[in-house]
């Protein structure tokens, strides 16, 4: 099987660039079309469209953490059984979560469409700019049964082998829809409604083409008659909540942090916010696709029980969150007059002079999340939901809303302290996760070693 040789076989190093760089430049692909979203929504539209475009994003992304959930969830016992050349129970799991996201995807779905109006009053927006973000919402909440399958499918592909293929429909995705955009918002004049249909179609495309892959039966999953048991379905949302509550609690603080700002400075801080909510999304999709691209690897030797070699695979993915991070740091700091022109066409000399400050004390956040960010897909790949979930939830929620309270005097300097203040918080946890990993590790390697001496 290409995939079992390739993941358990190949050198880390080569593993890396074979898998890890085409993960990266797909997700680069994806960050560069959220920027351009951004940029066109802003330009385009005006202020309040941008604007609305941001309070209404974190329940789109709640839209897509259930599919995520069942995806990643199903991907890691999916490569573990294929480590251990338990085929069928991979493919059973493989059909089961398409039905599931499938399903999920309808209920989701209408359930945001119905409430979208009423979510926007609650997040004390009013007229146009409520309007808006329902209008934004609801196209999404139409599309969920097809587009939220696009992210497991990228999942599923890579545990085939077909890396390079991922990378390209990534890629397709992002040019399609940033196609569409420019012509429903510049051509055809369309609303902020256009900017999400133009997101979705290029989404619908990618699925369909991602999906008719494994209908032949030819790739190392395939669909078969699905049984759905109560114990698959513990280790799928056992494997998938970090993920899922990284997703949803990181949306509970962003409505809680909108909520705040238009309170504490109205329109503009939701702008400002959306700013560098908007660089970030280029930022963290490159090191998420870094680290999530090597989770099949680790999985698969992890099954296998080579420990040693998991070892070797993480230090890469550390090493490579680690550098993207630095970069970050560094252009975030010195460029923030450049980042706020890319979003706010024509701004007031306040607004640029808050933008820019709140984008430097931003720039520090990047010193510390690598740790974070690669220890929570280390955990996940080798199946330990607990650590994982600790700190993810701890990161994207518990955190946040602890240093809120802290830094609350400060007003909307205490808003922009608190991202850098969470990613210390987050790297010193994740430093006693892994102290307590390297002892078990250890004790799995003394266990194999064992096992192989009276084998001998």
């Amino acid at each position: 099987m290409e995939s079992h040789r390739l993941y358990t076989t190949t050198k880390p190093i080569k593993l890396f660039f074979f898998a890890a760089v085409p993960g990266a430049i797909s997700m680069l692909a994806s960050a560069l079309y959220g920027m351009i979203d951004g940029i066109f929504v802003g330009r385009f539209l005006g202020d309040t469209a941008f604007a609305a475009l941001n309070l209404a994003f974190p329940f789109v992304i709640i839209n897509f953490a259930l599919a995520d959930l069942i995806g990643v969830g199903s991907s890691v016992p999916i490569s573990i059984n294929l480590g251990r050349k338990n085929e069928h129970e991979a493919q059973n799991i493989f059909t089961c979560a398409i039905i599931m996201i499938v399903a999920a995807g309808l209920i989701i779905g209408a359930a945001l469409y119905i409430a979208a109006p009423s979510l926007m009053l609650l997040m004390g927006a009013d007229g146009e700019f409520a309007n808006l973000a329902a209008q934004y919402l609801r196209v999404y909440a139409l599309s969920s049964p097809v587009t939220t399958i696009v992210f497991a499918m990228d999942n599923f592909l890579r545990i085939c082998g077909k890396v390079r293929f991922s990378m390209f429909l990534n890629i397709l995705m992002s040019f399609l829809s940033a196609g569409l955009e420019f012509l429903f918002l510049f051509v055809f004049r369309f609303g902020i409604w256009g900017a999400a249909l133009a997101t979705c179609s290029g989404m619908f495309i990618v699925a369909i083409i991602a999906f008719a892959v494994f209908v032949g039966g030819h790739q190392t999953l395939r669909f078969v008659r699905p049984k759905f048991r109560l114990s698959m379905l513990k280790q799928i949302i056992a494997c998938g909540s970090p993920n899922f509550l990284n997703n949803l609690a990181g949306r509970i603080t962003s409505i809680i942090l909108n909520a705040i700002l238009v309170r504490l400075g109205g329109q503009d801080a939701v702008s400002i916010y959306g700013v560098l909510m908007f660089a970030d999304g280029f930022i963290q999709p490159i090191m998420y696709g870094t680290c999530d691209s090597l989770q099949p690897a680790v999985g698969y030797n992890w099954g296998a029980g080579r420990y040693s070699r998991v070892r070797a695979i993480e230090k890469c993915c550390y090493t490579a969150a680690a550098v993207i991070s630095a970069v970050s740091a560094a252009v975030t700091l010195l460029l923030p007059e450049q980042i706020t022109s890319l979003f706010m066409g024509e701004c007031t000399p306040e607004f640029m002079e808050e933008c820019v400050m709140a984008l430097r004390i931003f720039s520090a956040t990047y010193l510390t999340r690598w740790f974070g960010f690669a220890t929570q897909s280390y955990m996940i790949a080798v199946e330990k939901p607990i650590p994982a979930s600790l700190i993810s939830v701890s990161t994207a929620l518990v955190f946040p809303v602890l240093l809120l309270l802290t830094f609350w005097p400060l007003g909307l300097t205490g808003v922009w302290f608190n991202f850098a203040g969470t990613s210390l918080l987050a790297a010193v946890l994740s430093i006693f996760v892994m102290m307590r990993q390297r002892k078990d590790l250890s004790r799995a390697d003394q266990l194999v070693a064992s096992a192989e001496g009276d084998a001998e």
